[in-house]
C-alpha cells in the first residue's frame, strides 16, 4: 500500500501544477485512465476530463494553492485527507476532505470530495 502522506502530497501537486503538460504526466503516472472525480461543485471522468476540470479550477482561483491539512489516513484501498485552498500568504478560501479509492496497483481510481465549510 502506498504511504498516505505521499499519496496526498502527490495528489495535491497535480492540483497545484500550473503546467498542463506536467499535470498530464502526473495524471498518467498515478491515475487510472478511467478514473473519476466528483465533489459538490464539479466532476470529471477519465484523465482528460479530470485535467480539464483541474484547469478550470485553477482558472477560477489564480494564485491559489492547495495545502495538506492534518494527517492522511487509510482503510483498505482508501485514503482520506483534508486540504485548504488559499492565495499565497493569504487566508483559506475553501477547505475540504477527499476520499481516494486506489486500484490493486496503487493508482487512483476514484475520488469523492467533500467541502468542509466550517474549516475554511
Amino acid at each position: 500500500m502506498i504511504d498516505p502522506n505521499t499519496l496526498a502530497r502527490d495528489y495535491l501537486a497535480v492540483w497545484n501544477d500550473a503546467d498542463d503538460a506536467s499535470r498530464d504526466r502526473r495524471l498518467a503516472a498515478n491515475w487510472r485512465a478511467d478514473a473519476c472525480y466528483a465533489d459538490p461543485m464539479m466532476q470529471g471522468e477519465g484523465r482528460d476530463g479530470i485535467a480539464t476540470m483541474i484547469s478550470a479550477a485553477r482558472t477560477q482561483f489564480p494564485g491559489h494553492a492547495f495545502t495538506l491539512r492534518g494527517t492522511p489516513d487509510t482503510h483498505g484501498h482508501f485514503v482520506r485527507f483534508s486540504w485548504t485552498l488559499a492565495p499565497d500568504g493569504g487566508s483559506a478560501v475553501a477547505a475540504g476532505t477527499d476520499v481516494v479509492r486506489l486500484d490493486a496497483e496503487g493508482h487512483i481510481a476514484e475520488v469523492i470530495g467533500f467541502l468542509d465549510g466550517s474549516a475554511a
